[in-house]
């Protein structure tokens, strides 16, 4: 009982400093998603722009060599294939949150083609891969974190962030093509 009490009583004497916590994390919490509501607003935007202006279908050409590489199962022009591109272009630039809505429509494309609708498809699971580890050109997440916790120069994480992004990319699509099943 003793130990019950002497909780209660700390727990009773720092309620202030447990209240202010919260309240300063919540206020932060809603400032940091307001800033990465911009960010995804503009690049969604962008991003349909594009689409609509045909400048996926010209970055889609481009990559269409490497596309098929990865992607055999996708038919040529198939709406998969700019799905994807739309999704890769803009986790390069980093603003991966946007890429969420890009990323479930390339999966319910995806799914539609699957033959095998209780498991994932190759193409399916390659997209994934590539998805999570994305290789970032311009990381704009994390320039904005860094830039309101007051880094000096939040740009001094693009070298890294390129290295390492390029290198779990490529082993994930190692990693993919050696263990994709063969239907």
């Amino acid at each position: 009982m003793i130990i019950g009490g002497t909780l209660v009583a700390v727990l009773t004497q720092n309620t202030h400093v447990i209240n202010d916590a919260v309240i300063k994390n919540t206020q932060e919490a809603v400032v940091f998603a307001i800033g990465l509501t911009g960010i995804m607003a503009v690049w969604l935007g962008l991003m349909n722009i594009a689409e609509k202006s045909g400048l996926i279908k010209k970055i889609g050409k481009f990559m269409s060599p490497f596309i098929r590489l990865l992607y055999p199962e996708i038919p040529k022009d198939h709406l998969a294939i700019s799905s994807i591109v739309m999704n890769m272009v803009v986790n390069m630039f980093g603003a991966g949150n946007s890429a969420t809505a890009l990323g479930l429509k390339t999966m319910n494309e995806l799914q539609r083609m699957n033959p095998h609708k209780r498991a994932a498809s190759n193409s399916m699971c390659m997209f994934l891969v590539i998805n999570m580890s994305s290789i970032q050109l311009i990381p704009l997440s994390v320039l904005k974190i860094r830039a309101d916790a007051g880094s000096l120069d939040p740009t001094e994480i693009i070298g890294t962030s390129l290295v390492a992004t390029s290198v779990s990319t490529i082993v994930g699509i190692i990693t993919c093509k050696l263990l994709e099943r063969k239907y």
